[in-house]
């Protein structure tokens, strides 16, 4: 056996589970210990100066330079008495991962002495380097200055001796250079644009909250065996792999007893999450062998998009303590379900009301109606550019493979919903309805809470699903920042609501009334919307025919999904609502590319590699044990006698030729293929040429090492197999 594979399967076999005890109390003595919140703040912070933060929080307000010093004063306190000697700007960068730089409370002053200080400048605004993170033309290199000013809506925290201050981060011309800077931006203008549909039929609401359930999946791979990958190690997912003989196919492992290993890593990662205030409520085992899931309660989306970045460095930190390595790539192992991130998305309102939640009178359902309908209409409208924002080298191994959402945008409502839209659509198309319409409509409207008990599945195929008081964005991968989606779907839902207040008030001017006015409008978007609502199996070729003659694109790769990023429309209703710039819109389209063109570059790079040094020698070394086996049958039973005994042999040495042959060319050629889209140097050409005409060698030379896996003497193939990696607990 290879000795680097035989050591980390030994290794992994010796493994003990690393016993996690609860902190005394349970869960409620500890939560949020590390964080800044409210009772901490109270504690910490003068009267004026919590106030100051809560109506920072709450209102937006600014806060002025002399109560930052006040509130960075007892923010130091607080953090110091927990520990701390430094702290450190948090923020987002467009890599997709976090980023930050830490600096000592200390500044020496004269004496050879020192004092602890933490000053509201040091707090409000930093200047880190920005030289290195993605801009997209932005800026150039040699000017590196970026800020990083705090986001006061999300509260600092502890992780190990550093205070971590949630920031937004922008050139020194002011354009984002992060994901959450336009996310604020959006949830700003979608409160406004929500606020105003919803004095239709609530004064009383004065605030909209966009909220955010995310669940988050991930595969746990053994770290001895993962290190002895290099292509999980550098990539994130097997280049190579034959299917073991079980798989998924049993579905023994959704939702079965979970392992006690594994337990002990839950545990462990759930106990730092919740001392970080992250409210993680479930855990439970996914569909793929070794596959798993968290999720937490709902939250408002900024700080619930604050939370899954954080967890997700608290999974591989914590993962690394047992023994394991966390895979958040949305397909690590071909032949078995992937890895999303599903984005559980509503609206919440000052008076506690869900607006996606049906309530207990006509009145108030119909202002649920038309939350949801404008839903699908904005989902409708701007299908492709929703699409653009969960493009991914990663997703597009995921979207439409029989595990995930495809690649085509649909809705899914379920039957009795979608009989109730067609009622609104049918009684409403005259224009004007009768008393007894009204009636009825308002009657059937009322019993939607009754009919949503009765209606809660689910459509795992669908990308965009509502399932009885949200909408889940599933479509999403689960290495991506949720900023990205959720950004376009708060933008495309501001800019729709706003069209309907308008379409409502011009037919109130006309002399409609306002519920009549309401159906009305409500009637004529889901007529218009109706082509992306679906009901049935998304992962069927039917629906792909379908779709396209219902004129719904099916974007399968990541190029041509992103083209939607800059199309006209798009553009200036980013600029409209004032969430991004052209500038920066452009700049994030040629992010986006970039990457791609990075994540394909790394993968063939990786595969190149490890065909030629690990695979070829492995297979050549034993092509050559099956030569001298038949030599020495040849001298002892002579060539005749070989032709007989030795037949199987021979057919195998003649494929295992055939198959080196096979990788050596076509790696060969994806290099000379790398070379040439290197030298292009329009960005889109570029990814184009990574996608067409390197991407497809990936497929055919995966397949020629597959076979030989097959093929080779076990003890001498040099990579733990899938039935090692999937099956180790």
């Amino acid at each position: 056996m290879s000795s680097i594979r035989f050591k980390a399967l030994e290794e992994t076999l010796n493994r003990k589970p690393i016993q996690v005890e609860t902190p005394a109390g349970g869960v409620v003595a500890y939560f949020g210990e590390n964080v800044f919140g409210r009772d901490a703040m109270r504690q910490f912070l003068t009267e004026d100066a919590y106030n100051s933060v809560m109506a920072a929080i709450e209102k937006s307000e600014r806060i002025d330079r002399k109560m930052a010093d006040q509130i960075a004063s007892g923010m130091k306190a607080w953090a110091v008495s927990k520990g701390a000697s430094h702290y450190t700007h948090w923020f987002q960068p467009l890599t997709g991962a976090t980023a930050e730089k830490h600096d000592a409370f200390f500044e020496p002053i004269d004496g050879g002495k020192a004092i602890e200080r933490f000053a509201g400048s040091m707090l409000v605004q930093q200047e880190p380097d920005a030289s290195s993170f993605p801009n997209g033309g932005i800026r150039n290199t040699f000017e590196a200055r970026g800020y990083t000013a705090w986001d006061s809506s999300s509260p600092a925290f502890i992780i190990g001796d550093t205070l971590c201050i949630p920031t937004i981060f922008v050139s020194y011309t002011g354009e984002a250079l992060d994901y959450k800077t336009p996310l604020i931006r959006a949830l700003h203008a979608l409160d406004k644009a929500a606020v105003d549909v919803c004095q239709y039929f609530d004064k009383n609401v004065t605030k909209v909250i966009a909220t955010l359930g995310w669940e988050q999946e991930y595969f746990l791979v053994d770290e001895a065996l993962h290190n002895a990958r290099p292509d999980l190690a550098h990539t994130g997912r097997s280049l190579f792999g034959a299917s073991p003989a079980k798989g998924q196919q049993l579905e023994d492992h959704y939702f079965g007893s979970i392992p006690d290993r594994i337990t002990q890593f839950m545990r462990d990662l759930e106990i730092e999450s919740h001392k970080l205030g992250i409210p993680i409520k479930t855990r439970h085992n996914e569909v793929a062998p070794n596959q798993f899931e968290c999720a937490p309660v709902f939250e408002e989306i900024n700080i619930a998009v604050d939370h899954n970045q954080l967890l997700m460095d608290i999974m591989e930190k914590v993962s690394r303590r047992h023994n394991f390595r966390v895979l958040l790539h949305e397909k690590p192992f071909a032949g078995v379900n992937g890895s999303g991130k599903h984005n559980n998305w509503s609206l919440a309102t000052n008076t506690g009301k869900n607006l996606l939640s049906p309530g207990k009178t006509p009145k108030t359902n119909l202002m649920f109606l038309t939350f949801f309908v404008n839903s699908i209409k904005a989902f409708h409208d701007n299908a492709d550019l929703l699409r653009a924002a969960i493009a991914s080298a990663g997703n597009d191994h995921r979207l439409g493979a029989n595990e995930a959402p495809p690649a085509i945008m649909s809705v899914f409502l379920g039957t009795q919903l979608s009989a109730i839209l067609d009622e609104v659509e049918e009684k409403v198309k005259s224009g004007k309805m009768t008393t007894d319409e009204k009636t009825a409509l308002k009657l059937n409207v009322g019993k939607i809470p009754d009919i949503l008990l009765d209606n809660t599945d689910r459509n795992r195929t669908s990308p965009f699903a509502f399932t009885g008081n949200k909408f889940e964005f599933r479509a999403v991968g689960s290495s991506a920042n949720c900023s990205g989606s959720m950004t376009v779907l708060n933008t495309v839902m501001t800019d729709q609501l706003i069209q309907f207040k308008k379409d409502v008030d011009a037919l109130i001017a006309k002399g409609k009334e306002k519920d009549e006015a309401i159906f009305q409008v409500l009637r004529n978007y889901i007529v218009a919307s109706k082509r992306i609502r679906f009901e049935g199996n998304g992962y069927g070729e039917e629906w792909v025919k379908e779709a396209k003659k219902r004129g719904l694109n099916n974007f399968k790769t990541t190029p041509e999904a992103l083209e939607a990023y800059m199309r006209k429309e798009f553009v200036e209703m980013f600029v409209r609502h004032n969430v991004l710039s052209e500038r920066e819109q452009h700049a994030r389209y040629e992010i986006c590319l970039e990457m791609y063109v990075k994540k394909i570059q790394i993968e063939a790079r990786v595969m190149g590699d490890m065909a030629i040094s690990h695979i070829l020698p492995t297979a050549l070394a034993y092509q050559n044990t099956l030569i001298k086996n038949v030599q020495g049958l040849k001298d002892v039973l002579g060539a005749v006698a070989v032709k007989k005994a030795g037949a199987s042999q021979i057919e195998m040495i003649t494929e295992i030729s055939e198959r080196i042959n096979a990788i050596k060319q076509n790696v060969d050629a994806m290099i000379e293929a790398r070379k040439k889209a290197n030298n292009i140097e329009d960005m889109k050409k570029k990814a184009d040429a990574y996608c067409n005409k390197v991407k497809p060698y990936f497929d055919v030379i995966r397949d020629h090492v597959d076979k030989l896996e097959a093929l080779v003497d076990d003890e001498l193939w040099p990579l733990p197999k899938y039935r090692e990696l999937m099956f180790t607990k």
